[in-house]
């Protein structure tokens, strides 16, 4: 008895990601189809494919053996597609984009269109945790996430390394310096972000290596709540250098090489199963030729102004 292929891709995707939930938004199908299918798919040959239906989902014997055939059933399918594709090229449709770094987000889309004009755009920011969660949940088709956790679905080309700058009223003694010493900080009067940010994370991180406790802490919701008390002569800060857009009342210089540790790597972030795709192979692409031209980093426009 044939096995029913769309039953089989529902059993494929409900057992690699282990719910039926994050199964059906993967395949944007509804949930109860999913269900329906997986019932069909067990009542149809006669076997039990998980444990229980309770969360989180387990293989039976029965259903490992099954994972093993589809997963190269599947793999073969993904290879096919991608060779029609490579037929038909990047026609048309909707790339989707998840990204906390809105600099880089822009470059890769600048280099996409340029590649692929017909191609519409959509782009999600959010933060690193949120984008890697987007993508897991297939609400984007790939991401850039700064220091992101590892997990064996996902493919990472690293993009660039990010390292920690001052940020200064433009007015500022310090400003008139080529680099500043974060030990220098302890004089002063430091605006930071809320705890959850991974900026405030890796400045306070540098702060405590170098024994550098700054004169008092405001704490600042937005990275343009802070730059404005800045530039109004509120305090000074630390942000890395993809976060220090220009501003003629701010300068911006590099901390010492004290810090140089605490960097920031960032990752084009896609599905492991589409890595081979049409359309992520073009992203690749673009993602190759950015960290080439910048070197990996990208400096403060006014940095040495």
């Amino acid at each position: 008895m044939a096995a029913n292929y769309q039953h089989l891709r529902a059993f494929h995707a409900i057992a690699k990601e282990g719910s039926v939930t994050r199964a059906a938004r993967r395949l944007n199908v509804a949930q109860p189809t999913l269900s329906q299918q997986l019932k069909a798919l067990e009542e149809r040959h006669g076997v039990q494919l998980f444990e229980s239906r309770k969360s989180p989902l387990q293989l039976s014997l029965a259903g490992r053996d099954l994972f093993a055939l589809t997963e190269r059933l599947f793999a073969a399918a993904a290879e096919v597609d991608e060779m029609l594709d490579e037929g038909a090229g990047l026609m048309g449709g909707m790339l989707r984009l998840g990204s906390d770094s809105p600099g880089y987000a822009a470059r890769l889309v600048q280099g996409f269109r340029r590649l692929h004009p017909q191609m519409g755009v959509q782009v999600r920011m959010a933060n690193g945790r949120d984008v890697v969660r987007l993508l897991a949940e297939a609400e984007v088709d790939a991401a850039l996430v700064s220091d992101p956790p590892g997990d064996d679905a996902f493919s990472y080309d690293p993009l660039y390394s990010d390292e920690l700058w001052c940020a200064l009223p433009a007015g500022h003694p310090l400003a008139d310096r080529h680099e500043v010493s974060i030990i220098e900080l302890s004089r002063e009067v430091m605006l930071q972000r809320e705890t959850s940010s991974k900026t405030r994370a890796f400045a306070d991180r540098a702060m405590a290596a170098a024994a550098v406790e700054p004169a008092s802490v405001i704490e600042l919701q937005s990275r343009e709540t802070i730059r404005e008390g800045i530039a109004l002569g509120l305090g000074v800060s630390i942000f890395f250098a993809t976060e220090c857009p220009p501003d003629r009342r701010i300068a911006y210089r590099p901390l010492d090489a004290a810090t140089r540790e605490f960097r920031l790597q960032s990752y084009f972030v896609c599905l492991r199963e589409r890595r081979r795709s049409a359309l992520m192979r073009s992203l690749r692409g673009v993602v190759s030729a950015i960290q080439a031209e910048q070197g990996g980093r990208l400096a403060p426009p006014q940095a040495l102004n």
